[in-house]
């Protein structure tokens, strides 16, 4: 196993995938909001000849993301809220070819497999009454999901 504090730049993004190519567990940091904007800022750093190969090697050796953020609860402590994404076919396919934008509704669908997005899981919290409505408001981007909050 190999875990790096944070994956930056270009050559530790690079080591990091050839290590993961060779049956390596890998497990990096980034600073991203999202599953989405994890990957994308992951393969963005590849300049634009190599993104068709990186975009396959990363298809191909990426098991999951996971992102996490604490909230301030209703009891005065933090909750975490997190999503994750879990490689299966769809999401390898979404990657290969570049769309990005299909990675939510592949997570939506993705439920059994152990996929849940950010906004979804804010808004089961806040039913729970384990944040506020406030801060759940703050913290979900989906309109829908926001129309929904009460209090």
């Amino acid at each position: 196993m190999i875990i790096i504090g944070e994956l930056r730049d270009l050559e530790t993004i690079e080591m990091a995938i050839s290590a993961s190519e060779t049956g390596h567990l890998v497990i990096g940091t980034m600073h991203t909001s999202d599953a989405a904007t994890t990957l994308n800022r992951l393969l963005d750093v590849f300049p634009p000849a190599q993104q068709t190969q990186i975009r396959s090697s990363v298809a191909e050796s990426l098991r999951g993301v996971v992102c996490q953020r604490l909230l301030p609860g209703t009891d005065g402590g933090l909750v975490l809220a997190c999503e994750i994404l879990v490689s299966n076919t769809a999401i390898q396919n979404l990657i290969r070819e570049g769309k990005s934008a299909g990675l939510k509704n592949t997570m939506e669908t993705g439920v059994k497999e152990g996929m849940c997005l950010m906004d979804n899981v804010i808004f089961g919290l806040c039913q729970e009454r384990k944040v506020s409505a406030e801060i759940a408001r703050a913290n979900i981007s989906n309109r829908v999901l926001k129309a929904k909050i009460t209090g």
